[in-house]
């Protein structure tokens, strides 16, 4: 099964930056060629499967307890 293809509003959303900036972020995001898209005519679409990927490559984990850097700010 192909992945459904989000526009640019819809992956602001998904990111959880329409409220604040639109669509800037996402068009941001495409013009540094920093998430991969696709052309469908003169409109560019983004797989849910990108957006997922996106997402968890830019997740930061929480430091476990008694962590060596104890005192540092992040």
């Amino acid at each position: 099964m192909a992945d459904r293809l989000l526009n640019v509003a819809e992956v602001a959303v998904r990111l959880g930056t329409w409220d604040d900036s639109g669509d800037r972020f996402p068009r941001r995001l495409i013009e540094e060629r920093r998430i991969a898209y696709v052309k469908v005519g003169r409109y560019v679409r983004i797989a849910e499967s990108v957006v997922d990927e996106y997402i968890a490559a830019n997740t930061v984990q929480p430091r476990r307890r008694g962590s060596a850097l104890r005192g540092v700010a992040a």
